[in-house]
């Protein structure tokens, strides 16, 4: 790896694994696909799509919102969210086509697998 690089890395290394911190909870990456999904839902509707409570939930997208990966609108009494990091949403999609576009010729994840 060249110096410039490597730089780069050391830069940006502790964002990056605050990020897959984030995304490896089960609960906010099935927010985050919904809503690549959805492009915007309510938090009503996102609780059922991820089965979740909404305290439960609010919980999930707060930590999400304070760390930038998603923003909300109000509309008199419903909140929107949607995903406010191109990088994410980019993020998000790549895991999808790697993982839930899986051809039959493909082998499925096996237990245990590191």
């Amino acid at each position: 790896m060249s110096e410039a690089v490597t730089a780069a890395v050391d830069r940006n290394v502790a964002e990056v694994a605050a990020v897959l911190r984030l995304l490896g909870n089960e609960r906010r990456l099935m927010v985050l696909c919904k809503l690549i999904e959805e492009r915007e839902m309510t938090v009503g509707s996102l609780a059922v799509g991820v089965g979740l409570t909404q305290s439960a939930l609010s919980q999930h997208l707060a930590k999400m919102r304070d760390d930038g990966l998603v923003t909300f609108r109000r509309e008199a009494q419903t909140i929107w969210y949607r995903i406010d990091d191109p990088r994410i949403e980019r993020l998000i999609e790549t895991l999808h086509a790697l993982y839930c576009r899986r051809s039959r010729r493909e082998p499925a994840a096996r237990k245990g697998r590191a």
